[in-house]
């Protein structure tokens, strides 16, 4: 495939979709032709808001049609792979927001779908695709021997505040495979094994809350040389930097959802400002390399970073069997 320009549709008209779109407008070849809602009055809204002709409400029909080449899925993640199995099998590539489904099993009939249909699947994970990590690979040999990752992300979650009064939003909801783990530790687990692989252990801990999904918790990893901690909440704030640490040096991390600022500290207190410019709207890299590998065909590129997020899941998976979090699509 060598178009000129990628046609995309969206499912979901959430504030997601509006931070997805103002990176897409960042990148010269993509363009939104279609809006799925299920509720049309929102997706007539939401299709005015940018200008698009094509609104629909009914999933398989814009799965059939011929306006689209690729879609870009930010509905809760309970329907993850069910949407995105309906577009992969329509031939339409799939940038589908983290976390990737609900559980491996699902993200295993995902890959599955795109390796029949011969199309691109990605997870929407900005973060590894950010300049900001992609120096962070560049220099890690620096730091010297890798003995240890720290991650951390805690941030409290503005739809607390009404969970807290008795009204449960989607957030905290079980039923859409929501929580503490899936929205937040995500953050810190992806980057970790993009740079250092599968865990060989694990041991989690969390708070479960009433609605039944976790509202913080911590994991500890094994590796052969190394080991690993995240940290992550969305009931409590932190102001901890994420960290690598070497034999020869560290690398600290700002704000490790948004890898905002990155430094090298070395074992003699020296300082290097490591910070690479990146676009406020940086949702534009992961829709520039997922075009990218659309128009080069480059299955082995993706299936590389589908690795990746396999090997996120399955150890997620275990950190929710480890603190009892189960969701009522592990049960399908």
């Amino acid at each position: 495939m060598n178009k000129e320009v990628i046609r995309f549709g969206v499912i979901g008209t959430n504030n997601i979709t509006d931070w997805f779109l103002n990176g897409a407008a960042q990148v010269k070849d993509f363009i939104l032709t279609a809006v799925y809602s299920r509720s049309e009055e929102k997706g007539k809204a939401f299709a005015e808001k940018y200008n698009v002709e094509h609104i629909f409400t009914d999933l398989f029909e814009m799965a059939k049609s011929d306006l689209i080449d690729a879609v870009y899925i930010a509905s809760p993640n309970a329907i993850h792979a069910e949407q995105a199995i309906v577009f992969l099998n329509h031939k339409k590539h799939v940038l589908c927001e983290k976390a990737l489904a609900s559980n491996a099993s699902q993200v295993i009939s995902m890959i599955n779908a795109a390796k029949i249909n011969h199309v691109i699947l990605m997870e929407a994970m900005k973060t590894t695709q950010l300049p900001n990590f992609k120096i962070i690979k560049d220099n890690l040999h620096r730091i010297g021997k890798v003995r240890k990752y720290f991650g951390s992300y805690c941030q409290y979650s503005s739809r607390y505040d009404k969970y807290r009064e008795g009204i449960v939003l989607n957030a905290f909801n079980q039923n859409l495979s929501n929580g503490g783990l899936m929205d937040i530790g995500v953050y810190c687990i992806h980057p970790m094994i993009n740079l250092f692989g599968k865990p060989k252990e694990i041991k989690a801990n969390a708070l479960i809350l009433e609605s039944g999904v976790d509202g913080e918790g911590s994991i500890i990893f094994k590796y052969d040389e190394m080991d690993a901690i995240a940290m992550y909440s969305k009931i409590t704030n932190s102001k901890l930097h994420s960290e690598i640490q070497g034999e020869d040096g560290n690398i600290i991390i700002e704000n490790i959802n948004k890898f905002e600022k990155v430094k090298i500290v070395f074992r003699d207190g020296k300082e290097e400002e490591l910070t690479q410019f990146h676009n406020e709207h940086d949702m534009c890299y992961e829709i520039e390399t997922f075009i990218t590998m659309i128009k080069n065909g480059d299955i082995k590129g993706s299936s590389k970073l589908l690795q990746t997020s396999k090997w996120v899941m399955e150890t997620m998976d275990e950190a929710r069997k480890q603190i009892g979090l189960v969701f009522p699509a592990d049960l399908q």
